[in-house]
């Protein structure tokens, strides 16, 4: 191989792992389920496409997110229940947003707990929960508080596999 063919065949490499690495982060990428905090909803290996840019808009109360924790390198997969400027309340195993109990049709259990009755957001704070609500099944927003808006890097919008429960989330 000579000189100039080495130095091309590098320069194609480098562009290809930057063109990558860019529609990873500020595209789309995949997310595998590990775990079981988003059951019934989602399921261990269960393969999402999440959107990356959709981390510099606005994300909305019901979205399944992809988040670092704090504290941990880990990537959780959760849903949003609250934004900036809400109070998160639990009260008698029930979630209540602004005064207002949610109607949580995708939770594994009728009852939630929290070690914490109440949660006041600050701007650009969200707070997360797994869908899991059996005890001992998420460790989210009701253990390590509410997260920054830097820490989502991803909503899911898609559930690619298994194919028998393929669709929009």
């Amino acid at each position: 191989m000579k000189k100039s063919e080495g130095l091309s065949f590098f320069i194609t490499i480098l562009i290809a792992v930057v063109i990558a690495l860019f529609i990873r982060n500020f595209i789309f990428n995949i997310a595998v389920v590990n775990g079981q905090s988003m059951e019934p909803t989602l399921h261990e290996k269960d393969k999402l496409m999440c959107l990356s840019y959709r981390r510099f808009t606005d994300v909305k109360p019901g979205e399944i997110v992809v988040i670092s924790p704090p504290n941990d390198k880990r990537k959780f997969i959760k849903r949003v229940i609250a934004t900036g400027g809400d109070t998160i309340e639990f009260k008698e195993g029930h979630v209540f947003v602004n005064g207002k109990e949610l109607d949580e049709t995708y939770t594994s259990s009728d009852i939630t707990y929290s070690d914490v009755d109440k949660f006041v957001l600050k701007e650009n704070e969200y707070f997360v929960m797994g869908d899991n609500r059996l005890p001992g099944k998420s460790e989210d927003s009701r253990f390590f508080g509410p997260i920054d808006k830097k820490r989502i890097n991803s909503v899911a919008s898609y559930r690619i596999l298994p194919f028998s429960n393929r669709g929009k989330l």
